[in-house]
């Protein structure tokens, strides 16, 4: 089926749908960013992990990274390729099966390495290993996603590590990002140099995390490659690593939904949709942030009559909080309208619940250049009914 990508008006249930021609521009822009530097970018599945897309990605980029083993599995078997894995505790029963499906896996404490690295060597003798640290430095504004915040579980400081690390220790890996600019890199690498630069003569490698918001439109490109480029100048033995995650999906297509009803209680009209904030898009009350509308213009929240066409828009689900607003349209809502939430292909699939047992939407691809739409997954109540079969 060919679809209009204005107006999305053939999609007539909940869907993401992710453009190819939009994905492949972002993958161009990452790859040039990484042969320009001499570094390795790298797809984080915690932000993305679409794997029917994943040919797509080969052409691209050659690797991964895993939070767990469902992703360094789905790294291996899908991906076609051996994973950068990370996790904050591994467990005694999954860590050998996390090694061997891994080319490098970091450690987020000296205790964790104290018990387990000689378990991760007897299953995957040719894994690099690492350690995750901690620069005590981070300039993202939300608690919620700032690794370095006090009293953060994340990383080793730079007081408690030892001045001669453990001989199998490769690599440091450091996080400390979230959607941001080449310029807070450059500020927090001074930090991760001033901390830690002590130690790099005894690394491999250096993974700087995700975070690094590169195919945002206004986001310095060049002086990323700048820093990066000063950076491998400085440290020439150093393989530099970076894993984005929104970087590879952001602004690649919408969630298209429907009106369902439109009600009115102390003068504000909410209309419901068949998709829903806490389980499909559930960094709109996480983060939180207002979410683009297409045709709609964000407006202050609270009543505004019912003549200027000012809606809020409310999830089907049970949650009293379940909603967001105000949109100001230009025509009065109508049941059964496509309502298009922007940007909604990365941290949504890999998030999404089934609360209240409500169904995912479908999940789709309109090829480049043809508009066809590609039904990649669909979901009924069965997929809700049977999921501990």
């Amino acid at each position: 089926m060919k679809v209009d990508i204005n107006t999305y008006k053939e999609i007539h249930r909940p869907t993401y749908i992710l453009e190819e021609e939009k994905l492949r521009g972002n993958l161009s822009l990452i790859k040039s960013v990484a042969d320009r530097t001499g570094v390795e970018i790298i797809l984080a599945f915690k932000a993305y992990a679409l794997w029917k897309t994943f040919p797509i990605f080969r052409e691209y980029i050659g690797s991964t990274t895993a939070s767990s083993l469902s992703e360094a599995l789905m790294a291996y078997s899908k991906f076609g390729n051996k994973a950068h894995t990370y996790s904050p505790a591994y467990t005694d029963y999954e860590i050998d099966e996390m090694a061997r499906c891994s080319s490098h896996l970091t450690f987020n404490s000296l205790s964790q390495y104290g018990r387990l690295h000689e378990c991760v060597r007897r299953a995957n003798q040719s894994v690099s290993i690492g350690l995750r640290v901690n620069p005590q430095y981070s300039e993202v504004g939300t608690d919620l996603y700032n690794p370095c915040a006090p009293g953060t579980r994340f990383g080793v400081t730079a007081d408690k590590l030892p001045e001669r690390l453990p001989e199998d220790i490769e690599g440091f890996h450091c996080h400390c990002h979230c959607e941001s600019g080449a310029d807070v890199f450059e500020r927090t690498l001074a930090h991760i140099e001033d901390k830690f630069s002590p130690w790099f003569a005894q690394l491999k490698w250096i993974n700087f995390g995700g975070g690094h918001l590169m195919t945002r439109r206004d986001y310095d490109v060049e002086r990323l490659v700048r820093v990066l480029r000063a950076f491998r100048e400085r440290y020439p033995h150093l393989h530099v690593i970076m894993e984005p995650g929104s970087a590879f999906a952001w602004q690649t297509g919408p969630l298209v939904a429907q009106v369902v009803d439109v009600v009115e209680d102390g003068g504000i009209s909410t209309a419901i949709v068949n998709v829903s904030f806490t389980c499909h898009m559930p960094d709109c009350l996480e983060m939180p942030y207002m979410p683009a509308v297409r045709g709609a213009e964000v407006v202050p929240d609270g009543p505004h009559g019912d003549t200027l066409y000012i809606y809020r828009i409310g999830g089907n689900s049970c949650l009293s909080g379940d909603f967001m607003g105000s949109w100001r349209f230009d025509h009065e809502l109508q049941v059964g309208e496509n309502i298009i939430f922007e940007d909604m292909m990365h941290y949504t699939t890999v998030k999404t619940n089934t609360f209240n047992g409500i169904s995912h939407p479908s999940i789709a691809m309109v090829k480049a250049g043809s508009h066809e739409l590609e039904v990649l997954r669909s979901f009924s109540p069965v997929d809700y009914i049977e999921r501990m079969d």
